[in-house]
């Protein structure tokens, strides 16, 4: 075999394990997903909290059973997405100021990897980030966002109720008027 061939053939190798690994990440996605989607598929918008699991950052798995017993905000963004960069310091000053009051920001990003490492990171962002990757719009939609907008956020109470849906940016003084009367 000439050298040419077994550099082509190489080559191809590689291509066919990264499309292979590419291929199972989508389809684990998906499979947890569907978990997810399978107890929220009655055609109703639940006002109970769907479960999910998703990993962060690290690869970590989370379950949103983790943090029952606290107000959640759960908020669904991306990079791209100038309303969601925009509310994420508000989402860090009230994590450091209701922290200690049971409150819990959690952010699922609709987004690649290394760009949500390269945005949180310089942000100094202090509370959990979710991977939910482009598989996140069916969990969403099964929070409540039937359009697929972002920035999303729900805030759910101590018992697992969601009160809120807001499908829009929103400030310190919107998310603070929302959760002071769940703490």
């Amino acid at each position: 075999m000439s050298k040419l061939n077994t550099t082509l053939l190489m080559t191809g190798l590689a291509l066919a394990g990264l499309v292979s690994g590419y291929l199972f990440n989508q389809w684990t996605q998906q499979q947890k997903l569907e978990q997810v989607t399978a107890k929220t598929t009655s055609g109703k918008i639940s006002d109970i909290r769907p479960a999910f699991t998703l990993p962060d950052l690290e690869g970590k798995m989370h379950s949103v059973s983790e943090w029952d017993g606290k107000v959640l905000l759960i908020n669904f963004w991306a990079t791209w997405c100038p309303p969601c960069r925009k509310e994420i310091p508000a989402f860090i000053e009230l994590q450091d100021r209701y922290r200690d009051k049971g409150f819990v920001v959690i952010g699922i990003a609709l987004d690649q990897k290394q760009a949500v490492i390269d945005f949180t990171d310089p942000m100094g962002v202090n509370y959990p980030i979710l991977m939910g990757e482009d598989g996140a719009i069916e969990l969403a939609k099964a929070y409540g966002n039937s359009l697929g907008v972002l920035p999303y956020t729900v805030i759910v109470d101590r018992k697992g109720k969601i009160i809120h849906r807001k499908r829009s940016g929103l400030s310190y003084e919107q998310v603070e008027a929302m959760i002071k009367p769940l703490l």
